[in-house]
Formats: C-alpha cells, structure tokens, sequence
C-alpha cells in the first residue's frame, strides 16, 4: 500500500469539477448599512437594482452532498445472512463518488467512517472506541521540502553528488521542522538484522552510535532459498521489510539508515520508491521520547557500487557475506553520510470504528476482525477528469465483509466470547491507525484470542481454493483448514512469499505485538474457468485499478466467491467464539516469543 497521499484544497477540487478557473471578482469598497439599502432601493418607476451575486461555495461536491442532499448517504436493509445483495450495497456506497475516495481527516473521508458507525448501530452492535464508537487517531502529515534539503554521502570528503529521486529518496519521522546530521561515519552491516531466535545479529561486536548503517533490502533467507527453516527460506519474514531495518537501527542508535534498493528481493522497481517516499508522508503523533533514526533512506544499486568501490569494498562480496552465519559488519572507510532536512508539519486527526459483540460466557476474551475504511482520497489527474480514487475494492471490499460477518453475529445467536471489529483508518499512510491501535488498545491484547484481516477482495466469483498469505505462520490456519476441507475446498499458500506481502496489511500491527492473525484472500482457481481467469482478473486490477481511479464499484461485478470467502472465516470465527482454545503462532515464527511472554504476564 501506498505510505502517501497528496490531499488537494477544497478550491482545487472545485477547479477540477468546472474544469476552467473563475474569473477574480472585482475588488469593492465597504459600504455603510443604510447606503447599502438606500442604492439596493429602485427608484420611483425604475427597474430594480441587480440582485447581489451569490456567495462563492468552495466545498467539495461531496461536502455539498453531505450537507444539502437528506438522501445521502442512503441506509438501506440488509440481510443477517451474508449475501451479495449486501455485498454490492455496501461496496456501491463506500466507493460513490461523494465520499471522495475516503482519504482520512477529511468531511467527507470521516463521513463515511460515521456511515460504517451508523450501520454498526443500526445492526445492534455496541460502541466500542474511546469515544463512543471512535478511537481518534493523531497524525503528522510531513512534507520534506526538497530545494532546501539535502542527503549526501562523502568519500574522504568529496561529495558523491547524489539528486534526490534519480540516486536516492531520504525523508525524517522525527516530529521535527529542522533534522541535521553532520559526517556521519557509515558502516555496512549486512541486512540489519537481530533475530534471536535464528542465532543471527548483524549488529553483533559494532556500536553504530551516532553512525549512518548502509542496509540490504529483504533477510538472509532470501540469498539462501533451498533452507526454508533459515528465516522461512524464500518467504520474507518480517526481518526484511523496510519497517524493521529502520526501526532496528533506531534502536541501535543509528543517525541514519540507507537501504540499498535491489529489484528482485524488494519485490518492486526503483520508480515505486521514488514515488512512495517524495511528496507528504504521515506519521502518528505519540508523546514521549521516540526511538527514531534521524535520517531514513534509500539509494540506487548502481549508487551503492559505486559507494563499495570507492571505500575499497566488492558489493558482491559483501552481499554475499551478509548472507551466511558469522558475517561481521564492515566500516566504510572515509564515507561519511551529512543531511539537512528542512520538513514542514501539519497537525490533523482521523477515527478508527471499534464495534463489539459481547459474548455470553467469556465477555473478556475476544476475536477481532479488521478491515481499513480508507482509501486514497482525490489527486490531481492529469490522464483524465476522475480525480476521485474510489478504493472500491481497496478497500470497500474488505470493509464489507467485516460489516457482514458483524451482522450475521449480532442477529443470529451470540458467540461464547466478545467479537470486536476494528475499521481502522490511514492503511494507505503506512498502516497507522491499526498501528495505533496496537499501540493503544481498547482491551489488553493479551484478551485477544486472534483476529481476521480483510483487505482488497477482489470479485472474481467462486473458487476451489483460498489463498493464505504468510501461510504456515499460526495455528488459526488449522481451524481455516477443517472449515475450507468440509466445504470440499482446500488451501493455497501465498504465490509470491518473497515479496512480504504478510507484512503490507492491518493485521501486522497486531501480529508484531503477539496477537496470531489470519489474512486470508481470495482464492486462486476459479471453479469453472480455472487459474487463468483468476491470474488475468488479479493482473488486470493491478495494471489497471490498484491504487487508481479505475478501481470503482461494477453492478456487474459476481460477489459470490466474497460470499463464500467470508461465510468460511465466519464459520472460523464462530468456531473459535465458542471453544475455550487460544491459538498460537507456530514454533519458530518470529512472533511466536511475544505471544509466549505476553500469556506468561
């Protein structure tokens, strides 16, 4: 998912609507009330003056609809049963063009978490935020300003003369209007990496304090895909992303982090980190002392070369190193790392909808189901006049079948345990309200028994199978398993695990602090066309509609197979709601340690 947006003014969105900018109104002088009304008058068997012109709007056609229009949003019936009728009416709505693409913080991206609130009322769910049905979530939207910063690495003190998107893309988190680092020592220290539980720390013998820590991108496991018990082999743990490189050089106390980019083991191009980290980016706002790298970054493969060169290094070699028992981090002789980032700060807020079920007998242990309610919002579109990226499938989809599967429960028979469902907000700005959530949970996380995440479910129809995406991380897919073969289906694991796709969704907020989760996607063979069908659909989004204002709701579109998809993990869930079982994350997981220690607590 995308870690930005670009949220344009209401007067933007108005000049995008029209399409030509109004002509300025012509400047006037103040006039004293009674004049006013004494040149507003007619005279005597004139014809009366002109009426003043109206008063410019400036609101968004969305805000327009929100405020003007008593019809919208509409609250229709829906069934208790999980239906494609209800599927299609909640998709529709979510992704009308009113809402505006749901970007969070704004009237119309919080209207439709109010929409989510109302419809969680009207099933006879309960509140279950810190207010009322919300948990506010502060953020920072932080826009580096890159005519005035810089991010240069040195060799024995001549620049290397690195240009911001061409060579490297650098940005802070710290809360800061100002970052500096000065000759800032860098040293390589392989993928960054301290795994207790793979006897493996990068960081082993080296005080990087103070010092830049030049990275690989993805785990050792990757550089080592015929061992799957070495970091899951091929399958990124989570050890690879981008996330933890810095985070783990934070806590190392780094001043700065660089990621070397490379293709294949990050599982996307230069162009998309180019994009992804230019332009604003959020953070959340916390209180205290944060662990933070002073300065993030990345940099080209041939850039680091050239670096490795320079200090009298092979990249290669090194690369090779990094990826077998016993490598030591290297200092780079000479090369020093020196920014200045001049960031500007605004301050806003966003919800996450908590909604619970409250179960019968064991009220204080609950199962969760997540779903993020946001999308990207508006852009500037220079292709086209849709400015508006719907989300319908990202992820309107997902919040559907959370919606349904709440009120399936809520109508029907109450379950054994709580069910809580969490629409959080700000997916799509790097998981942030379910990372503060995580971090500032309703109920202790250790009262929760596991959850299910939903995210872009794409409507391909029925398939014969479902696709796990980290599958064999936790033993709620033994549970998904029984369901999946009595309904004469069977699991697929993820196609693609080395591109860490685990580790892009809601639910690794909460896995990171112990709590097993499932995310489990549509399935891969389509019941009467087979794979291929499913592959060209799948394709056919990605190219088209990820992240894009193509992805918009069709009546065409067969909801059968969401249908299907979510009965199955309401069966897991019902299942789970009423047993006294606790699953876990299966040995040797790296999430499974937090688990352990927080049940022992």
């Amino acid at each position: 998912m995308l870690r930005f947006t670009l949220l344009v003014s209401a007067a933007a969105l108005a000049l995008s609507a029209c399409g030509e900018e109004p002509a300025p109104a012509e400047p006037t002088e103040s006039v004293p009330a009674e004049d006013a009304a004494a040149e507003a008058a007619p005279e005597a068997g004139g014809e009366p003056a002109p009426a003043d012109p109206e008063p410019s709007d400036d609101r968004t056609p969305g805000e327009i609809a929100l405020a003007d229009d008593p019809d919208w949003p509409p609250f229709e019936e829906t069934s208790a049963e999980i239906t494609e009728e209800d599927f299609h009416y909640w998709i529709r709505v979510l992704a009308d063009d009113r809402f505006e693409g749901r970007a969070p913080g704004t009237e119309t991206g919080e209207a439709s978490a109010q929409w989510i609130a109302d419809n969680l009322e009207r099933m006879g769910v309960q509140p279950g935020g810190t207010d009322g049905w919300f948990q506010p979530v502060p953020l920072i939207e932080a826009t580096l300003d890159q005519e005035r910063s810089s991010m240069e690495i040195a060799i024995d003190g001549t620049p290397m003369g690195l240009q911001i998107g061409r060579d490297s893309v650098f940005w802070t988190e710290n809360p800061e209007e100002l970052v500096t680092v000065e000759n800032s020592e860098l040293v390589f220290v392989g993928y960054g990496v301290n795994a207790p539980e793979y006897g493996w720390n990068d960081y082993e013998g080296v005080d990087v304090t103070g010092k830049t820590v030049v990275i690989l991108v993805n785990d050792p496991g990757f550089a080592n895909p015929d061992d799957e018990d070495f970091f899951n082999g091929p399958a990124m743990t989570y050890y690879g992303r981008w996330t933890y490189k810095y985070e783990e050089a934070a806590r190392q106390g780094a001043a700065g982090a660089i990621i070397v980019h490379q293709t294949e083991p990050a599982s996307y191009g230069w162009d998309v980190v180019a994009s992804s980290w230019t332009g604003p980016q959020f953070t959340l706002q916390r209180e205290g002392e944060l662990e933070l790298v002073p300065v993030q970054g990345w940099i080209q493969l041939d850039v680091a070369r050239t670096l490795f060169e320079a200090v009298g290094l092979d990249f290669d070699e090194q690369a090779d190193a990094a990826a077998s028992a016993g490598f030591e981090a290297v200092t780079m002789e000479g090369a020093e790392m020196s920014a200045e980032l001049h960031t500007a700060l605004d301050y806003l807020s966003s919800n996450n909808v908590v909604g619970v079920i409250e179960g019968t007998e064991r009220p204080d242990e609950y199962l969760i189901l997540t779903a993020h309610w946001d999308h990207i919002g508006t852009r500037l579109n220079f292709a086209s006049d849709d400015d508006i990226y719907n989300g319908a499938v990202d992820n309107a989809s997902g919040s559907a079948a959370v919606l349904e599967m709440m009120e399936a429960i809520a109508r029907t028979e109450p379950l054994e345990r709580s069910v809580m469902a969490i629409f959080v907000t700000a997916e799509e700005q790097g998981l942030l309200g379910s990372a503060w959530y995580a971090e500032n949970p309703t109920v202790p996380l250790s009262s929760i028994v596991g959850g299910f995440n939903f995210d872009a479910m794409l409507p391909v129809g029925r398939t014969e199978d479902i696709v796990v995406i980290g599958y064999g991380s936790s033993e709620m897919e033994d549970i998904l398993q029984e369901v999946v073969e009595s309904q004469g289906r069977y699991l697929s694991p993820d196609p693609a695990p080395e591109g860490g796709f685990f580790y892009r969704s809601d639910h690794i907020s909460f896995a990171r602090r112990g709590v097993p989760m499932l995310y489990a996607k549509d399935g891969s063979v389509h019941v009467e066309h087979g794979a291929s069908y499913v592959e060209q659909r799948a394709t056919a989004y990605r190219v088209n509609a990820y992240h894009a204002p193509a992805d918009q709701y069709n009546p065409d579109w067969d909801m059968s197979g969401l249908v299907e998809n979510t009965e199955t993990a309401l069966e897991v869930v019902r299942r789970l709601g009423n047993s006294e079982d606790w699953p876990n994350w299966y040995e040797g997981n790296e999430f499974r340690s937090t688990r352990d220690a927080m049940m022992q607590d």
